[in-house]
């Protein structure tokens, strides 16, 4: 097996900055290669890791990209990586209180890069006279319900939930439970989103 040196490291890091940054901006590579004068089999050579560019090709390519040069090296920032594994029935228990409704949940996964959020929760609602309440956020929220019945707003759409259905969305319209229909709800949560 081949030893990976530090260099490999770093110019393959500087090539999955270099494809995240041209493809969050869709362009593709022959496109970012005519309009940096850089060739498009030195962008194909970089974004794969292949070749150390030299700082004049990757200035030319951060101003094409309108980034900052720092931003290909965002992936040689770290260090480290982390992980959290939660075996079953564990997790962080939680009791949410909004104004009069309450609910529980508990945290399976709660995770922070430079570039993004992640949290996954397992949450309990018991039908009660006071509302849920409802969020407005940034990114995107996977449900998928577990056990029970509920109805589920979105911006002005309603929509009833039952055991093993999911829902996905984008969290910048008001979303939320409006009506829990059976004694007891549960439902698995992930939201994520990209850090500014």
């Amino acid at each position: 097996m081949k030893e990976v040196s530090p260099s490999d490291e770093t110019d393959l890091a500087i090539g999955i900055a270099l494809r995240a940054l041209r493809e969050e901006q869709g362009l593709s590579a022959r496109n970012l290669a005519l309009e940096s004068g850089v060739s498009a089999s030195m962008v194909s050579r970089i974004e794969s890791g292949q070749v150390s560019p030299s700082i004049s090709t990757l200035n030319a390519l951060s101003r094409t990209l309108n980034v900052p040069l720092v931003s290909l090296f965002r992936e040689t920032a770290s260090d480290h990586t982390d992980f959290t594994h939660v075996k079953k029935g564990e997790g962080l228990r939680s009791t949410r209180i909004v104004g009069e409704h309450s609910h529980e949940y508990v945290n399976l996964s709660f995770h922070i890069r430079r570039d993004l959020q992640f949290e996954a929760r397992l949450v309990t609602l018991h039908r009660q006279d006071a509302r849920p309440p409802v969020y407005v956020g940034y990114g995107v929220v996977f449900v998928y319900v577990m056990e029970g019945e509920a109805v589920y707003g979105y911006g002005d759409r309603e929509m009833t939930l039952k055991s093993g259905d999911s829902l996905s969305l984008d969290s910048e319209l008001s979303h939320g439970f409006r009506k829990v229909l059976t004694e007891k709800f549960t439902f698995l949560t992930v939201q994520a989103e990209r850090r500014r």
